[in-house]
């Protein structure tokens, strides 16, 4: 590797809007996210379905098939 043109490596805490703090290394210093794998649905097994002002049904009736 060349000298000088790389960024410092250095240890960092990465911080999430529920409160979970990590400690890993990093180029930048103290990351703050809104979500982690410790609250992210994928990860924690929950299901949120939302239907916004019937979303679905707009689609279905708008490309229903005509029998």
């Amino acid at each position: 590797m060349k000298p000088k043109i790389h960024p410092e490596y250095e240890e960092t805490t990465i911080t999430c809007a529920c409160g979970e703090v990590i400690h890993t290394r990093s180029t930048k210093k103290n990351i703050r996210v809104e979500i982690c794998s410790k609250c992210h649905p994928f990860f924690t097994g929950d299901k949120k379905f939302v239907d916004m002002a019937g979303r679905i049904e707009r689609f279905k009736k708008r490309y229903k098939k005509n029998t």
